[in-house]
């Protein structure tokens, strides 16, 4: 009785913990699995309170942590400050097919440690997009199935933003924003000027920026700007898994937290014709244990969800759990972050900045929204940031060094800078699959990783090039230069599907509720369930679509039916 539950859930960072929540805020006995070690708030955040000189390199990499960690390096948040949150190279070893950087946080919390916080709702546009243009499946869900949930999560995540009025960003449940500099406000004017479909909004992000019960019931501080995030916030300032929904369904005391537990499958019962539980290889001890409920949900990040599912094998499916139509593992999508602009501005020469905000400015999608308008499909978001250009003279030695630095010279221009964010096309090709021959530390097949960009992509970089110059020239930014930063697939770290959403289980893997539609007790809720990703940051819909599956589940599983 000890390994036996109602639910288990595999991952403990934003989906898992969400599933987690609801299911033992509402009475059910739930076991919440994560593979690596346990990240308790606050006390686990060593570096949150470090001083930069407490640093012994000053927040940088050594050459070797580099030369050792080629991927993990790749990405902006491993630094010294937060190195620790992140999964090194030689630890967790996959197959290449083609270059692909698969960034992992392994601990309970997952990612949402580290995470950017920028978060938007999808848009009736974005869950009607694929039956429109025909690049995927059509979505068995709409934005109206999922507006309350969003609201739901956001009261209780926390989030800054304006109530903007745009029919292709819809507004949620907002905290008050802060302040915009005078150069992203200007911005914002003139391409308003020149373009009716174009709009230049504050960055809505998962900080608390205002007090609200909920938030103190949470035991959650106002978030002070520090940015420094990604080292984990004592003050519970922005939104992680570990500081809200753990804590959460812990103190119901129906859930079990039980880290340092690598999911090796799900059990299927060929009798019962429904999975059973989980198979648990102790990370440490490498010891295998068996666990049992009535419900399975999946939520270890996408790309460990599809490895999970792929080692699902049982009689009744031999290709994974259920992969009757063979789909388990393709149609992979993530977003393109390769093109970015910069610029100068010399108005404005008289005003400066002092402090900070912890997000930046944000450009929804304009193109190919109301009709095909491009000779690709789809489109793109983008942010944007404006700061004072400074001078600071570096020279001499000791106090004339000190003072120096102390003299920072204003020079009255602007730097402004936009990066893209493109809808990739969830292709049959993209996929991912477990190595034949090659396993890890505990006996799991390694995953081989086979996804790249292509010709949409190519031509969306070209579209974002003319069309953010065009914008940067009408609003009078000069020395304008564009860039390929050669990011490579999964460098964004929004990778989805493998394990699909629809109508049709000849066509994908899951309902509209997230159930697979030949293992009826098991559902997907993380990254690895998305039909197609649109151009926003996918977080926020991930939490809601947990939420939303959890309760579904719940109603079934009171009713007898699952």
């Amino acid at each position: 009785m000890t390994n036996t539950f109602d639910t288990i859930i595999v991952g403990a960072g934003m989906s898992g913990g969400w599933a987690a929540k609801e299911f033992s805020e509402q009475g059910f006995k739930t076991l919440l699995l994560e593979r690596g070690p346990n990240v308790e708030h606050p006390v686990d955040f060593p570096t949150t309170n470090m001083q930069p000189w407490e640093f012994k390199h000053r927040g940088q990499l050594t050459s070797k942590e580099i030369e050792d960690n080629p991927v993990a390096s790749s990405c902006y948040a491993f630094r010294e400050d937060a190195k620790h949150f992140f999964v090194k190279d030689k630890d967790h070893a996959y197959g290449q097919v083609k270059p692909f950087d698969w960034i992992r946080g392994y601990q309970v919390g997952g990612k949402s440690i580290m995470w950017a916080r920028q978060v938007q709702r999808w848009s009736p546009f974005d869950f009607e997009g694929p039956a429109r243009d025909g690049f995927a499946v059509d979505w068995p869900i709409r934005y109206y199935d999922l507006a309350d949930w969003y609201t739901y999560v956001e009261r209780f995540v926390g989030v800054s933003g304006n109530k903007d009025g745009l029919d292709v960003l819809p507004d949620g449940d907002f905290l008050k924003p802060w302040e915009s500099n005078v150069v992203e406000k200007y911005f914002s004017q003139e391409v308003k000027k020149y373009y009716k479909d174009r709009h230049v909004i504050y960055g809505r992000c998962a900080h608390l920026t205002e007090s609200r019960p909920i938030f103190i019931e949470q035991g959650r501080g106002i978030c002070m700007s520090r940015r420094i995030c990604q080292r984990g916030c004592s003050l519970g300032g922005y939104f992680n898994a570990n500081s809200t929904l753990i804590p959460w369904g812990l103190k119901t005391g129906n859930l079990t937290l039980k880290p340092n537990s690598v999911v090796h499958s799900i059990l299927y019962d060929e009798d019962q014709k429904k999975a059973i539980g989980v198979r648990v290889i102790d990370s440490n001890s490498k010891v295998s244990q068996d666990y049992f409920a009535k419900v399975v949900f999946v939520s270890a990040s996408t790309l460990n969800t599809n490895l999970i599912l792929l080692n699902s094998k049982s009689k009744r499916f031999p290709n994974g759990l259920g992969n009757d139509n063979g789909l388990l593992g393709k149609f992979i999508a993530f977003h393109n972050y390769r093109a970015t602009i910069d610029a100068e501005f010399e108005g404005f020469p008289q005003y400066t900045t002092e402090g900070a905000k912890p997000t930046s400015h944000y450009i929804p999608r304009f193109r190919n929204v109301y009709r095909q308008e491009t000779d690709f499909l789809r489109g793109y978001a983008a942010g944007f940031g404006a700061q004072p250009n400074r001078e600071t003279n570096k020279e001499g030695f000791g106090a004339e060094l000190s003072n120096q630095l102390l003299s920072t010279k204003e020079t009255g221009i602007w730097n402004v800078n936009s990066h893209m964010m493109g809808e990739t096309i969830p292709k049959e090709s993209n996929l991912v699959s477990l190595d034949p021959e090659k396993t890890d530390a505990w006996g799991i097949p390694l995953l081989n990783i086979d996804v790249d960009y292509d010709d949409n992509d190519e031509k969306m970089i070209q579209d974002f090039y003319e069309q953010f110059s065009e914008m940067y020239e009408k609003s009078g930014f000069v020395n304008i230069k564009t860039n390929d930063n050669g990011r490579r697939p999964g460098n964004d770290i929004h990778e989805m599907g493998g394990v699909r959403m629809g109508k049709n289980p000849k066509t994908s893997l899951l309902n509209a509720w997230n159930q697979m539609h030949e293992c009826k007790n098991v559902f997907v809720t993380d990254g690895a369930c998305m039909t197609s990703t649109s151009t926003q940051n996918p977080s926020l819909t991930f939490m809601a679509i947990s939420a939303r599956a959890a309760n579904y589940a719940i109603r079934q599983m009171k009713k007898g039916l699952i």
